[in-house]
């Protein structure tokens, strides 16, 4: 539990942003952006945040819809094609960004990772490195980040059958790649990451 709700007034009020699917081999990236006050978060929802890979899938889908009702969050996503076009690391700042404005909150920004958002007048930013173990805002965004994608990864994988996707959310097991040399790269595959395995 990195969170204690005990400590609750020790955590501030920030909008904290994170990415899902950065090293996936097909599908988008996804970013959500959360503001909330700590002191203001149900007690047993604070203490259940955490990075979405340590939180069980059936507690990530029932935190996912608590954090929307208690906080305010927006979503936004870099697209395969956009990823294509202008590599991962700028598609995710791009979706951040995009995730940032769409709260309306003159609010400071902290970022998961190394990367601190670029071209945000007014709105203070910076990088924190292991946040969604030390930001509540971060892990929450971590936990609806990956809740969306990977319901939508699962919903493509009815249409594209044969990689795994329900299992392996579009990341690059052995079933997938299987899949890959088997059927060829689908719409959804990302060029630069699956050189080698034919047209879509």
């Amino acid at each position: 539990m990195p969170f204690d709700p005990a400590r609750a007034a020790e955590y501030p009020a920030v909008i904290g942003c994170d990415e899902v699917g950065r090293g996936a081999l097909c599908g988008p990236v996804v970013v959500a952006a959360v503001w909330f006050d700590p002191v203001a978060l149900p007690p047993d929802l604070l203490a259940a945040l955490d990075d979405s890979k340590r939180v069980p899938e059936p507690v990530r889908a029932r935190l996912a819809p608590l954090i929307r009702a208690h906080g305010r969050v927006a979503v936004a996503a870099g697209s395969r094609a956009l990823i294509d076009r202008i590599n991962i690391r700028a598609a995710t700042l791009d979706a951040m960004a995009r995730a940032v404005a769409r709260l309306g909150l003159d609010a400071p920004v902290l970022v998961d990772g190394r990367d601190a958002l670029p071209g945000l007048p007014g709105l203070p930013g910076r990088a924190v490195v292991g946040g969604d173990r030390l930001v509540p805002q971060i892990a929450a965004a971590s936990i609806v980040a990956k809740v969306f994608r990977d319901d939508l990864m699962r919903r493509l994988a009815e249409r594209h059958p044969g990689y795994g996707w329900e299992r392996n959310v579009g990341y690059g097991t052995a079933i997938h790649r299987v899949g890959l040399t088997k059927l060829g790269r689908s719409p959804h595959h990302r060029l630069s990451f699956t050189r080698g395995f034919g047209p879509a």
